[in-house]
């Protein structure tokens, strides 16, 4: 992944006096599939709009395969621009069957028919060529729409949510063979989400936007282990935190002493705590009391009120002898993450 397919510089979009997008910076390489990852109106997108063409910046550049396609004094054009883009609702040509909609972008009339087949045996749709979108399932539907994308090999695949219409025993199936999809046709996607566990699951890399913002980049195992602000520990994946203090090495927390990930500066700090790392033990002079227990079957989670205040989270194996008004001892097990104290969990 050396080649830079997408390149976003300085990107800006406002709407009135909103700052839908703000000084985006972002690179997407060759056969990578990369999740815009934020909560709702974080501007995630917006910057998928951007990058197709729907959308004109008011600041900044964007260049698709080093042509500038958006910038000062330069805009091209959705359909110049080469990218195949996967809607929310799929947007299928409801009266067209599934080969005629995969056909619908293919300029090369000589070669489209092949070209559909093709598409068609990757999605594992061939023998449903002649289906029109109402007969086929969510799943099928959404893989029409992928195949339509791909179909007239594109410089770049975008999808905005797209597996938001799916019911949530399907998406987990569906998400896996999209996947595939794309790797099997060796495509650069990006692909917007709210779902934490979709982008991690998904994505090689993840850019985690709020306010406009991309606050960090990074592979999934990298924002969740090491995060760059305190909303990222946050919203990547479960966490807690709790107010310490630092001598540079250690941090002294409510629940007692933990090692720091990296070296930081000595004084008052917040410590990132997963709800995986912390272990509970019954105990009538504990620093917690057990106030909920939320079953999932493959796990449970505990919420424990502090005495100090705060709450921290445990998760633990489905069978659990705890119950709600228990007092309990926690640790904390393996090192953490610390950003100073005050850090704004908001950019």
């Amino acid at each position: 992944m050396d080649r830079v397919v997408v390149t976003c510089s300085g990107l800006t979009k406002r709407f009135a006096a909103l700052a839908a997008v703000s000084a985006v910076d972002l690179d997407v390489y060759a056969g990578e599939l990369l999740a815009l990852l934020g909560p709702s109106g974080c501007g995630k997108t917006t910057t998928l709009r951007l990058i197709a063409g729907f959308e004109r910046p008011d600041e900044g550049r964007i260049l698709l395969d080093g042509r500038e396609v958006a910038g000062p004094g330069t805009f091209v054009s959705p359909e110049r621009r080469h990218v195949g883009v996967v809607f929310q609702d799929y947007a299928l040509f409801p009266h067209l069957d599934v080969a005629r909609n995969v056909a619908y972008g293919v300029r090369d009339r000589g070669g489209r028919d092949a070209r559909v087949r093709a598409m068609l045996e990757l999605v594992g749709l061939a023998d449903k060529a002649t289906r029109l979108p109402h007969q086929l399932s969510g799943g099928e539907q959404q893989r029409v729409a992928i195949a339509r994308a791909l179909a007239p090999n594109p410089t770049i695949v975008l999808l905005d949510e797209p597996f938001s219409n799916l019911d949530a025993a399907l998406r987990v199936r569906v998400r896996a063979e999209v996947r595939d999809i794309l790797r099997a046709a060796n495509a650069t996607a990006v692909f917007v989400t709210h779902d934490q566990e979709e982008a991690l699951s998904l994505a090689d890399r993840v850019a985690v936007m709020q306010a406009g913002e991309v606050l960090q980049v990074g592979t999934p195992a990298e924002l969740y282990s090491r995060p760059a602000r305190p909303f990222v520990a946050t919203f990547v994946g479960d966490a807690d935190l709790l107010a310490g203090d630092s001598d540079g090495s250690r941090a002294i927390t409510p629940v007692g002493i933990v090692p720091l990930a990296s070296p930081g500066s000595p004084g008052p700090v917040q410590v990132v705590v997963r709800p995986e790392n912390v272990r509970l033990r019954l105990d009538g002079a504990g620093q917690g009391s057990v106030e909920r227990i939320t079953y999932f079957g493959h796990d449970q989670v505990i919420d424990v009120a502090l005495a100090d205040g705060g709450r921290v989270r445990s998760r633990t194996g489905p069978g659990n002898s705890l119950h709600p008004g228990d007092r309990v001892a926690v640790q904390v097990v393996g090192d953490v993450v610390v950003f100073p104290a005050g850090s704004a969990t908001r950019p």
